[in-house]
């Protein structure tokens, strides 16, 4: 074992890059553990990101980097294995090494290689964390490859290699994401301000969780708000001049092809008339057994004109995405966070990189926006692109061909004074008389119409129609809303529960009437919304999984009452009585803390569960990281807040520290100014 963790140390402790100083950079911790990162350059400051990240959540940052380095498998076995063929299919260490070069400029890349010093440094200084000795060194490409695997995730791109593998190509897929973004320009608000709100709705732990910093350089980098760890700039925040916020879109983004097989040739498949030759393209995914030895599982696809290509019971299906188009994202995000004005904003959107995700900005000077954001094709419109295409023609093969962003749907500026998404269609971004225009925007560019709506956009829309001007509790106030509209919108197979007669079902007789005098309110202390969000939970797990045969939309009676006696016999079971508080049967837990926690899925102050062994109901999803800013001509005001704290380690004291005011709905103020931040700190250090 000392062998071992010897070699280990030899084998990661590569020599820092000149253009990196240690000593040149400042770290300080703030009351709420949260990392202030000071230095004069943003090469420093981008070393001093990594250095503080891996303290905070350095197991995280190596499930990031370990599929860009096909290891996954190795240390987290079949699941891993999963993220390693994914990043194998998009191509995305091959797309990396050819563009590296190119398609990024010189200075961003100095940023990815003092990030990976950063990276590598706090692995040799700390050997019995790293994974696999395998792992470090790491160099600026190796970092390239999380962010198309992120982006492809954030994409959908699962569900249809669900849908390929399974043989279940064309099934509907259910496509629940969650995030809620608004920006409110100055002549709406009481105080003249601009306001912002950044809401991502991610899980609150593990991969693709956030993770809160603040960077700060020399060289005009000074950025507030978070990032997934292993993020080389921040996602999502404010500079001193303006911020953005990022929701889950779900526009046409992959693409699915049914080639024409030759009837006797194997592997010939018939491509603008010709027949042409699959080429074999073989991947070993390498996962632990007996916990420590490997072994290697070869996986045959294919390469064919429209890209991966698989061999299923149903034919041979080809894949393409937008996610492994491009590597421009890291850059743009960090050219985003350095813009200091609407226009380098836009200029830095121009970029492309960001192949999915909508954004709503606001800044100092009364600009707020909205964009219906994504890397589009420009399509064939003879082609109905939303089902299978088919695999025999160039008109159906799109190739580096894009909408620029001033084609694609988004609103400026509008006179009603707001913008806003809650992952429904961007058709719908602002008030009703000043939405984009859905005739100039193709059907095939692939967005989803305007009928698709979700229950925080509809409730949002409805509580901004009540004010003529909001003030800045107002604002708070409707993000921390836990009212579900009536009728259920965004899913009205649910809605008929609530019109069950109570005279028709004696054994649940109290659950029915809880639920047809319920105000619809997810609050901690509503018996009704602990069983109207356990029936919930208990009908969507039937649908998904096929126990129940019908689509959404026509569950009988019988099936919404079963629901409902599932709750009270599930009540009764773990809690020795028919009905229970939300706020008791639903628990903020991380630790020994475990707080009760209202809200539920697709309301405002959004909450995803998932049942424990002891009958409780555990939030793994949902609201995550919250940050609201004020943009004035003084300057900017921020608050925000983070589901349990700084640091994913248990025996941190920010393990935990923020869940109070969390379930509390209440917020952390924070700073951009160096000075304030040196003053309060509690700790300031340089990475050593």
């Amino acid at each position: 074992m000392l062998f071992f963790r010897l070699f280990l140390v030899l084998t990661i402790a590569i020599p820092l890059r000149a253009q990196v100083d240690p000593q040149n950079i400042q770290i300080a911790r703030d009351q709420w553990g949260v990392p202030h990162i000071f230095a004069p350059t943003d090469a420093e400051v981008a070393y001093g990101l990594a250095w503080a990240s891996a303290e905070d959540d350095f197991l995280t940052m190596q499930k990031q980097l370990l599929p860009a380095k096909g290891l996954m498998g190795q240390v987290f076995g079949k699941q891993g294995a999963q993220l390693d063929v994914i990043v194998h299919l998009l191509g995305a260490r091959k797309t990396t090494r050819e563009r590296y070069t190119t398609d990024l400029s010189p200075d961003f890349r100095k940023i990815l290689e003092a990030y990976a010093d950063g990276l590598n440094a706090y692995a040799a200084r700390h050997p019995k964390e790293v994974l696999h000795r395998k792992l470090f060194p790491v160099d600026g490409q190796d970092l390239i490859p999380s962010y198309m695997l992120g982006l492809a995730l954030l994409s959908q791109i699962d569900e249809p290699l669900s849908e390929i593998f399974s043989g279940k190509i064309g099934e509907e897929v259910s496509q629940e994401r969650g995030s809620n973004a608004a920006a409110i320009a100055p002549h709406k608000t009481t105080t003249g301000e601009t306001f912002l709100l950044a809401n991502s709705h991610q899980p609150l732990e593990g991969l693709y969780s956030w993770y809160e910093a603040h960077v700060c350089s020399e060289e005009g980098w000074n950025m507030l708000g978070a990032n997934f760890p292993g993020g080389v700039s921040l996602f999502l925040g404010t500079n001193p001049y303006l911020g953005w916020a990022h929701t889950v879109n779900y526009p046409d983004f992959t693409d699915i092809y049914k080639l024409k097989m030759h009837p006797e040739r194997k592997l010939a498949y018939r491509f603008n008339g010709e027949w042409l030759e699959l080429q074999p393209d073989f991947y070993k995914a390498r996962i632990r057994l007996l916990g420590f030895l490997p072994a290697g599982k070869k996986q045959k696809f294919y390469q064919s004109k429209y890209g991966i290509t698989f061999e299923t019971p149903n034919g041979f299906f080809a894949l393409r995405t937008v996610a492994n188009q491009t590597i421009k994202a890291p850059e743009q995000w960090y050219r985003m966070n350095k813009a200091r004005n609407w226009d380098e904003f836009r200029a830095a959107l121009d970029l492309q990189g960001i192949t999915c995700t909508n954004i709503v900005y606001a800044d100092r000077e009364g600009h707020i926006y909205h964009l219906g954001n994504g890397l589009l094709p420009k399509r064939d419109p003879n082609y109905d692109w939303s089902g299978i295409l088919p695999g025999d023609t160039s008109a159906t093969l799109w190739e580096n061909d894009f909408y620029p962003v001033d084609q694609l749907v988004q609103v400026l500026d509008p006179p009603s004074g707001y913008v806003y998404n809650c992952n429904h269609t961007p058709f719908r971004s602002t008030a009703p008389e000043d939405n984009p225009d859905t005739t100039a925007i193709p059907p095939h560019m692939g967005y989803k119409r305007p009928n698709d709506l979700t229950n925080r956009g509809a409730r949002f829309q409805a509580l901004m129609q009540q004010y003529d001007q909001v003030s800045y509790e107002d604002f708070k106030r409707i993000k921390y809303d836990q009212a579900y509209e009536q009728p259920m919108v965004a899913v009205p197979w649910f809605e008929p529960i609530f019109h069950l007669n109570p005279d028709d079902y004696p054994d649940i007789q109290e659950q029915i009437r809880l639920l047809r005098d319920w105000d619809r309110v997810a609050d901690a202390n509503s018996e009704a919304a602990a069983t109207a969000i356990l029936a919930y939970y208990h009908l969507e797990s039937a649908l998904k999984s096929g126990q129940s045969m019908l689509e959404p939309g026509t569950l009988p009676e019988k099936e919404l009452a079963e629901a409902l006696r599932f709750a009270q016999e599930h009540f009764v079971e773990h809690f020795g009585q028919p009905t229970v508080r939300l706020g008791k049967l639903q628990q903020h837990r991380r630790g020994n803390v475990s707080l009760p926690m209202g809200g539920g899925p697709d309301v405002l102050a959004a909450v995803r569960s998932e049942l424990q062994k002891d009958g409780r109901l555990r939030p793994v999803s949902g609201d995550s990281y919250i940050q609201f800013v004020r943009y004035s001509e003084e300057g900017v005001q921020i608050e925000s807040i983070n589901a349990y704290g700084a640091s994913a380690r248990p025996d941190s004291p920010h393990y935990t520290d923020q869940m109070q005011r969390f379930t509390s709905q209440e917020l952390k103020p924070m700073t951009l100014d160096k000075e304030a931040v040196l003053d309060e700190a509690l700790r300031v250090y340089h990475p050593e």
